[in-house]
């Protein structure tokens, strides 16, 4: 399209279809009126031509969904690492008040190791409580 030279057509639009051009293609940053509508005409055309051309829409709903995918891949990253921090201030300070011999950890790391892939991650203090009340 870019070595094609446009042309002027006439169009008819109603005023209030107009005054929407005017308010909206600033925001599309579009560099004029005219770039808006044709913007909107090849995205209309490409939404009437999907049921015939499945490449059009699917390279859409790709594209929006990688990006929702992505903003929710750096938003989990940022709380896991935050998570990551308190969990090792909270070893540390567990390790520095108790004295905790190699066997011992070895076996409640492999209890815990359990308890997680049985309750698939949904644990709980009140069960850890309850577990070392009766040990």
């Amino acid at each position: 399209m870019e070595q094609e030279k446009k042309k002027r057509i006439p169009l008819w639009i109603y005023p209030s279809i107009e005054e929407q051009v005017q308010k909206l293609y600033k925001s599309d940053n579009c560099k004029s009126q005219s770039e808006f509508i044709e913007k909107a005409i090849l995205f209309y055309a490409g939404f009437l031509s999907a049921e015939s051309n499945e490449k059009y829409l699917p390279h859409i709903i790709t594209s929006t969904m990688s990006a929702i995918v992505k903003n929710s891949e750096n938003r989990l990253a940022r709380l896991l690492f935050k998570l990551a921090v308190e969990l090792d201030i909270t070893m540390n300070v567990v390790a520095a008040a108790e004295e905790i011999d190699d066997i011992t950890l070895a076996r409640l790391r492999a209890k815990c190791a359990d308890e997680v892939a049985k309750t698939n991650g949904q644990i709980s203090f009140d069960s850890a409580v309850k577990f070392q009340n009766s040990v």
